[in-house]
């Protein structure tokens, strides 16, 4: 990806940034699908892994040289006695592979200078934000 359009998204003020998914060159994140369970006679049962390029980050910030991307997971995990635990995941990602970043809503176009689509409405079944063919809309 570009390094001045992360400087435009992350600055290079080395704050950290809001949730977002980064796309990785290569198979960087396994995630599971599911619940590892224990069966009859103590055989485990392993959920499915999926192995991918996007790492779901909690919070992201750029280093001031922009030489890295240092992303943070956080894992709830609950033990038997109702206590919540909360452990911190810190990957450092080299941005000469960050392929791309995915916003969980529209507000970072702000900062490239972009203003937001309209919405789409409930009515009618067009697909899209463009109005459909043949209406006056727009």
């Amino acid at each position: 990806m570009n390094a001045a359009l992360l400087n435009k998204i992350f600055g290079r003020d080395q704050q950290w940034h809001g949730p977002c998914t980064v796309l990785m060159h290569g198979e960087a994140a396994v995630a599971t699908q599911g619940v590892d369970s224990l069966l009859g006679g103590g055989t485990k049962q392993y959920a499915p892994r999926v192995i991918s390029g996007r790492i779901v980050a909690d919070a992201v910030c750029l280093l001031q040289d922009g030489s890295a991307l240092l992303l943070i997971q956080q894992q709830k995990t609950k033990q038997s006695t109702g206590e919540e635990q909360v452990k911190q995941l810190l990957t450092v990602a080299d941005t000469a592979f960050v392929m791309g970043v995915e916003f969980p809503d529209t507000g970072s176009l702000a900062v490239l200078g972009v203003n937001a689509p309209l919405s789409r409405t409930a009515s009618g079944s067009h697909h899209g934000i463009t109005p459909p063919p043949g209406s006056n809309k727009k």
